[in-house]
């Protein structure tokens, strides 16, 4: 029994080393910061959303961009709590800064650096991920090498900075260096009742990949300055295998 006891501790200890080795550090509770996501941080290992990593969004159309958009400010809100500023490099941005109020974001504490050419998007989003006092970098580019993915984890290892990189017009997947890997798209929101008009954001979110945890996909909503899952989540699993044409 005492054998058998000591071989469950050696695997739960090797459990917690590799978890650790890979940005997965368990926190004590007095020390977790929750995203309101819900069951979606429970498909993380920790069940926690994995900050001080990389994660990867994917769109193939302008409005999966807008949409993602909106789920990374939405995320913003509670990294800016602690503190400090998010820098956002594009050498396309179509945000509109003033939209972050939306979503709790005073787009005061955005740093936005908008570069000419697109081969410089990444090497200054290095820089930036290298600078421990930023609660966030978010890059838009349209290419990411797995080479590239991983010097941009090697930076957030060191500051342990989370990182965002949202890859636009996305023909073929392939191999990065990421934590995880999401796409966001939107969906029809519910008309307030009595209002006529649009409704609150709502979004179909799906975690493509994810290291060492578990594939989902989920309706979120956005109100209240809060993630709100408007009906029993019905998990799925993604074909993280297809092509976005």
């Amino acid at each position: 029994m005492t054998m058998s006891a000591t071989k469950q501790e050696l695997i739960d200890k090797l459990r917690r080393d590799l978890l650790g080795w890979e940005g997965f550090r368990p926190l004590p509770p007095e020390e977790r910061q929750s995203f309101g996501l819900g069951p979606i941080e429970n498909a993380f290992p920790n069940q926690m959303f994995p900050t001080g990593a990389l994660h990867e969004f994917i769109s193939t159309r302008p409005e999966f961009t807008a949409a993602i958009g909106g789920f990374i400010a939405g995320i913003m809100q509670t990294l800016l709590e602690k503190g400090g500023v998010c820098v956002w490099v594009s050498y396309t941005r179509r945000i509109y800064p003033p939209a972050l109020k939306r979503f709790g974001v005073d787009p005061d504490r955005i740093i936005f650096i908008d570069v000419v050419r697109e081969k410089d998007v990444l090497w200054v989003t290095e820089e930036a991920l290298k600078c421990s006092g930023i609660a966030a970098v978010i890059c838009e580019t349209r290419l990411l090498s797995l080479l590239e993915s991983r010097r941009l984890q090697l930076a957030i290892e060191q500051s342990q900075v989370t990182g965002f990189i949202l890859r636009k017009d996305v023909r073929q997947l392939n191999n990065t260096a990421c934590t995880a890997r999401w796409t966001v798209k939107p969906l029809r929101s519910k008309p307030r009742p009595g209002m006529p008009g649009v409704g609150h954001p709502r979004w179909q979110v799906e975690l493509l990949k994810v290291r060492n945890g578990q594939p989902g996909s989920w309706t979120l909503e956005w109100k209240n300055n809060a993630f709100l899952h408007p009906q029993k989540d019905q998990v799925q699993q993604p074909d993280i295998n297809r092509r976005y044409a």
